[in-house]
């Protein structure tokens, strides 16, 4: 990854996504592109304009926290994008290869203990994720949850290109564009954390080639921290499911997530729950024996 084409496009896009009026100047002139002029960034942000275009343009090596901070402050950084920004100045003076986690082979299954700790959870799907977006494993109601995407035995299992490459993603995510916007931004964060991570890479290269809409949610720059929140589905055998999520790093394995599903008590997606187990009792849960009934 350009880390100078990185900072560029990530400040040029926040940047545009900040209007006169939420940064409180007047909006007057006409204007040729959306959100700040660097002029009026450099000037909230208490700089010299010419100091923030140097920045901008993606020197940010030897730049202090303090000036990050105030970038961050005046484009109105959340949390993610806020660290995304400091790691990608830790890139460019060289620091970030000290944070970055230590470059293991490409996992590609995981200890038989975190599958036996995923196999107790049994009244929800959990999931185990690793930055690229594979699927590297889940429990019993996980793999029945997530049976779409474990539908092509020819490959591995992985969101990203279940999402932006195979049809039944535009019906198992009734929120596509959310569910979209998410998958991208979770990658373009594991972008930032190992801009050397050259499965990343390749994925990122044959999803830009195979699909305008990823491309163009690659362009937008968008990060995010991945950590609890509702998401909705529709799984192909029980109908509609809400479901809220914990999202946690695993300590033993920094580069994976760990992902579990729970549905409200006496809530419809509960009885859904039941009715899944009792659907992937009878169709088989394992990797490569899973077929959806229908689309």
């Amino acid at each position: 990854m350009d880390n100078r084409a990185e900072v560029r496009e990530f400040l040029t896009t926040r940047r545009a996504k900040i209007s006169p009026q939420q940064a409180g100047l007047p909006a007057t002139g006409q204007r040729r592109v959306p959100g700040l002029r660097r002029s009026e960034v450099a000037a909230l942000a208490g700089m010299s304009v010419e100091y923030y275009a140097k920045l901008e343009r993606g020197a940010l090596a030897g730049v202090s926290p303090g000036v990050l901070e105030a970038i961050a402050r005046t484009l109105r950084l959340d949390d993610a994008e806020r660290a995304h920004l400091l790691r990608l100045a830790h890139e460019a003076d060289g620091s970030n290869a000290v944070l970055r986690p230590h470059r293991r082979p490409r996992q590609t299954q995981i200890r038989p203990s975190l599958q036996w700790s995923l196999d107790t959870i049994t009244t929800g799907p959990a999931i185990v994720v690793n930055n690229r977006q594979d699927l590297l494993a889940a429990n019993h109601l996980g793999r029945a949850m997530y049976s779409d995407v474990y539908a092509d035995p020819s490959r591995p299992p992985n969101f990203a290109r279940f999402t932006f490459l195979d049809s039944a993603a535009r019906r198992f995510y009734p929120n596509f564009d959310v569910a979209a916007d998410m998958t991208v931004a979770n990658l373009r964060t594991a972008a930032g954390k190992d801009p050397h991570d050259k499965g990343l890479h390749d994925l990122v290269g044959e999803l830009s080639t195979r699909s305008d809409d990823f491309r163009r949610r690659w362009g937008s720059h968008n990060v995010r921290t991945h950590g609890t929140g509702v998401k909705t589905f529709h799984h192909h055998a029980v109908g509609d499911l809400e479901l809220a999520y914990e999202s946690m790093d695993l300590r033993a394995d920094p580069d994976l997530t760990m992902t579990l599903y729970a549905a409200e008590p006496a809530s419809p997606t509960e009885d859904a729950l039941r009715l899944l187990a009792s659907w992937a009792a009878t169709h088989g849960t394992d990797r490569g024996s899973v077929r959806p009934v229908a689309r």
